[in-house]
């Protein structure tokens, strides 16, 4: 096989297949050396749902939806399995989440993507996107080969096997504004919205859009997790985005920092329009950069009217944290999102990482602001183990080889 350049590998994390492999050689190796572990035992699984639910995207329309059930586990044992604010609150260290994950049976089903109502008849759909967790008993055709599958943006799922039957014991208890939604024949834009502007959190539009619980009545469709989660977050942030347009912008510049799972993130806000730029450097020796003698570099930007350069699952949960600062203190702003990953992020376990370790950076309020130019290039230089590389490649900061002549105005 030819050699695959780790520039590509860190674009792409296992899920966008740019080598053209159908197959990613890195996950597959990684997977071969996770044991993953269940209490399972035979065919009959019972437990509750956290609740949680994955759709698939290989075969689309035809997918396969997975739902996890903790093997034993009920109450707020199995809701931990599936609780990603918590864990960055806790900061849970990756092996402790990696074992949450395993933990989790996935029992499978074949679903047609355009026929959503068979998972709203049989309750999978309603307990996937309850409230609480909800009892559930599933019936497998074989018994569960142990194994932890990961990609490049969702959460990572244990074991699973096909499943005959599966049996809704408990009630499931839908938050109120999507018990209405479900029945409203609204764009889907346009539920995401209402759901997110009546206080439900991203996880649980991100299920409750996966399920296909939103949309037009007629035109509803079973979305595949990881475009469900990416979906979310960018109707949320042009919905963020049209709030802020014509508010006031930042008068100073201002640094928050946060760090968690081997990820360091350094943002940067200045007086702007609203652009924002998005500069990740993957050390040499981490998942995807085995090969990588030298820092690799992925960037994206985008202009205040939300045309990006590329799309980016980790940008775009990073950005709406970032934005719903922003639309709480009503100012625009242009923004630079430094990610800085190290060797000890050593196993793929989703973006919701990225979107809490922001929200927590920019609620802990700047670690400096008012700066002048030598102070924040001091201080961007202290936070992060390649500061070089980082600050090269900016187009927003004084130092970048490709700079745009207006930021200096700025300091």
């Amino acid at each position: 096989m030819p050699r695959i350049p780790p520039e590509l590998c860190a674009r792409c994390k296992g899920y966008k297949r740019l080598c053209g492999l159908p197959k990613c050689p890195i996950l597959e190796a990684f997977r071969a050396q996770v044991k993953a572990a269940t209490s399972a035992r035979g065919t009959l699984v019972e437990g509750a749902t956290p609740p949680g639910i994955l759709v698939g995207e290989h075969g689309y329309p035809k997918v396969r939806v997975y739902y996890m059930i903790p093997p034993g586990l009920h109450g707020e044992e199995a809701r931990y399995h599936e609780a990603p604010t918590l864990w960055a609150v806790r900061r849970e260290p990756l092996s402790r989440i990696i074992t949450l994950r395993s933990e989790l049976l996935s029992a499978s089903m074949s679903v047609d993507a355009r026929d959503p109502y068979r998972l709203y008849q049989e309750e999978v759909g309603l307990a996937a996107v309850s409230e609480e967790p909800v009892d559930s008993e599933a019936k497998l055709a074989k018994p569960p080969v142990p194994r932890l599958s990961f990609d490049g943006i969702s959460k990572p799922r244990g074991p699973s096997a096909p499943v005959e039957r599966i049996r809704v014991a408990g009630n499931p208890r839908l938050p109120k504004p999507a018990e209405r939604m479900i029945w409203d024949d609204a764009p889907a834009a346009d539920a995401i919205i209402e759901l997110y502007e009546a206080g439900l959190d991203v996880y649980s539009i991100q299920r409750i859009m996966s399920v296909g619980f939103l949309g037009r009545l007629r035109a509803r469709r079973v979305v595949p997790t990881r475009w469900a989660i990416t979906a979310v977050d960018e109707t949320i942030s042009r919905h963020l985005r049209e709030k802020l347009r014509d508010k006031p912008e930042l008068d100073r510049v201002e640094v928050y920092h946060g760090e968690y799972l081997g990820n360091k993130f350094t943002i940067i806000l200045m007086p702007g329009p609203g652009s924002i730029e998005w500069i990740e450097a993957w050390q040499p020796n981490t998942l995807w950069t085995r090969s990588a003698r030298d820092p690799v570099i992925w960037r994206v930007e985008e202009d205040p009217l939300g045309r990006k350069t590329a799309e980016d699952g980790g940008y775009s949960a990073a950005k709406i944290a970032v934005l719903e600062h922003l639309a709480r203190r009503g100012r625009r702003a242009d923004v630079v999102i430094l990610r800085e990953i190290t060797p000890s992020y050593y196993a793929p376990v989703g973006n919701w990482h990225i979107r809490e370790t922001v929200r927590r950076a920019m609620g802990s309020g700047p670690i400096a602001s008012s700066l002048a130019l030598g102070e924040l290039e001091s201080i961007v230089r202290g936070l992060h183990d390649n500061p070089d590389k980082l600050l090269s490649e900016s187009r927003f900061l004084p130092w970048g080889r490709f700079r745009r002549s207006r930021v200096t105005d700025f300091f």
